[in-house]
């Protein structure tokens, strides 16, 4: 299987996708537990939310499942989120707490070392070339990195997640005006919630390459699922008419992000 797939455009915008992957080696498949095989943690559809929002924008997406080993992980094993629920490099549990692996079937050092090499490894190396090689031609690099999860996680957070949660570290990662740009256009969406720097502050992704002070900016998006899907449970089907509105704010947010950086000198 193909570790990533890779668009590359010529707009100074580049758009992560660590977690929109269904793929999972037979083996590892073998491994999983029933409630592991529902893939319940999957970002759902959001390469398709984001398709052709923005000409020539960069995509690079994980193919593989973030149950193989979660590409928004630092590889290190470090928390996110110390002192708070989350999931691992590669997952033990579901976001709801439960396990996704059968019995004595859990992942072994070995495993996780192997799965570093052969899946985080690569999509990261190609993430990283991404951001110099756009970075050469504009002088500026935009990683925005695209996630979705579900409203209601006991386990994560308490009440229903905000429709939009913009993620820069308190603001570390990118250019205050890239955060003011998310901010405005997301708080002005009619119908819709949204929140700075809330539950979710960016992920490793997002605090690894982000690095305002040489012209890489990183911000995450994480979309509650309620406004893209149909249902939050399976099958996890997209819905075509909350995405067409959706669009319209997501769509804002890159146009007015790139000629943010277009506008800037070198």
């Amino acid at each position: 299987m193909s570790v990533f797939d890779l668009h590359q455009g010529t707009s100074p915008i580049i758009l992560g996708l660590p977690h929109t992957g269904t793929e999972v080696p037979t083996e590892i498949w073998g491994r999983l537990n029933d409630n592991g095989k529902i893939l319940a943690d999957t970002d759902w559809h959001i390469h398709d939310l984001y398709a052709g929002l923005l000409d020539d924008a960069t995509t690079v997406r994980a193919t593989f499942h973030r149950y193989v080993i979660d590409a928004n992980r630092d590889p290190a094993g470090v928390s996110l989120y110390p002192g708070q629920n989350t999931t691992g490099l590669v997952p033990d549990t579901d976001f709801d707490g439960r396990p996704i692996w059968k019995t004595d079937e859990e992942p072994t050092e070995a495993d996780i070392a192997h799965r570093l090499e052969t899946f985080h490894a690569p999509y990261h190396a190609a993430l990283a070339a991404e951001i110099e090689r756009v970075k050469a031609i504009h002088g500026i690099a935009i990683l925005y990195d695209c996630h979705s999860i579900r409203s209601h996680i006991p386990f994560l957070f308490e009440g229903a997640l905000p429709d939009f949660n913009i993620g820069t570290d308190e603001g570390k990662t990118c250019d205050p005006t890239i955060e003011s740009i998310a901010v405005d256009v997301t708080s002005k969406a009619e119908g819709h919630t949204s929140t700075l720097n809330g539950r979710f502050k960016g992920g490793w992704t997002t605090r690894h390459y982000g690095q305002p002070h040489h012209s890489v900016h990183a911000i995450q998006m994480e979309l509650a699922q309620s406004t893209h899907l149909a249902t939050e449970t399976p099958p996890f089907a997209y819905d075509e008419g909350k995405a067409t509105k959706l669009r319209i704010h997501l769509k804002s947010i890159l146009t007015r992000m790139e000629q943010f950086a277009l506008e800037t000198k070198r």
